[in-house]
């Protein structure tokens, strides 16, 4: 059985800060914690911060684009427009072993 459901899209969140990284760290907790709600409800699959920290990244699966913006407006850094996001919506044709039980 496949973790990612087939009539489910994945998508690329792509977080780019729009402010320094000093105004980033104090809502750094409620970001984790919008993350790990969305990790427990299935809708996010990996997370990060880019390289150099820049930003992050969001590998996530949604029905549509439409039901990820709304999640993604939960976000503190969407809220307090801290950083803007660029989505990437793609069908998977193939995935890694690890990604089915």
């Amino acid at each position: 059985m496949s973790l990612i459901a087939p009539e489910q899209n994945l998508f690329i969140v792509d977080l780019h800060y729009v402010v320094d990284f000093e105004e980033i760290e104090p809502e750094l907790d409620a970001h984790v914690e919008f993350l790990e709600r969305n990790y427990a409800s299935g809708c996010f699959i990996a997370s990060g911060p880019k390289v150099p920290r820049t930003g992050g990244v969001i590998i996530a699966t949604a029905k549509g684009l439409a039901e990820l913006e709304r999640i993604l407006e939960a976000d503190p850094f969407h809220a307090k427009k801290l950083a803007r996001y660029s989505i990437t919506e793609f069908r998977p044709s193939m995935t890694a072993s690890q990604l089915s039980s």
